[in-house]
């Protein structure tokens, strides 16, 4: 059987939902932190098409291998740079367009979430743009222990110094009622900003 993505698991739909209305313009150099085995690298790869550049981040070895071979059969031509890392820590990435964090943020406490956040957005180019996708939640669980409302993203993207913020997509869950997308962009003038256009 093809180590490939199976687009036809329900474990898509929900990236193919809530993407699209996120991204902008396709192309472009992005990084998606807390990547796991690449279903929402994936979606991202096929809505930015063959020109983009994904840097893709996770803690986990193994999910890391799975995505670098469902990548390599799937889409042997995409530009992918696989890389084991804690995006709590400092990362070693180029400047961005855009940061992907799809169910990443709410392994953070709300009072980290600033301090991990502002070194994360410093690689965003002037006007490039943060995706997050979470639960509409307030109350955690096992699964999503710190969970990060519509409000209390857009709370924390003018924290950390972005702009723009949204919601651009919401969709039902049976996980937890409801998942959403927020965007936000780096000014173009951004204070402390490392990335260069």
């Amino acid at each position: 059987m093809s180590p490939g993505f199976r687009f036809t698991e329900r474990r898509f739909e929900k990236p193919r939902q809530l993407l699209p209305a996120a991204l902008g313009r396709q192309g472009g150099r992005w990084a998606d932190l807390g990547c796991g085995d690449g279903v929402f690298t994936a979606v991202l790869y096929q809505l930015l098409g063959p020109t983009c550049e994904i840097h893709a981040v996770d803690r986990d070895a193994r999910a890391l291998a799975r995505l670098r071979r469902s990548f390599h059969a799937s889409f042997p031509e995409a530009s992918v740079q696989v890389m084991q890392a804690d995006f709590r820590r400092p990362l070693d990435l180029p400047p961005l367009d855009g940061i992907l964090m799809a169910n990443s943020l709410h392994f953070i406490p709300d009072r980290e979430r600033v301090e991990v956040l502002l070194p994360i957005v410093s690689h965003l180019v002037p006007g490039g743009r943060l995706v997050v996708v979470e639960y509409n939640a307030r109350r955690g669980n096992f699964a999503v222990p710190h969970p990060l409302d519509p409000n209390g993203f857009l709370a924390l993207a003018e924290q950390v110094g972005l702009e723009h913020g949204a919601i651009s997509a919401r969709t039902p869950s049976r996980f937890m009622g409801e998942m959403y997308t927020g965007t936000a962009e780096a000014p173009h003038r951004m204070e402390g900003n490392q990335a260069q256009s």
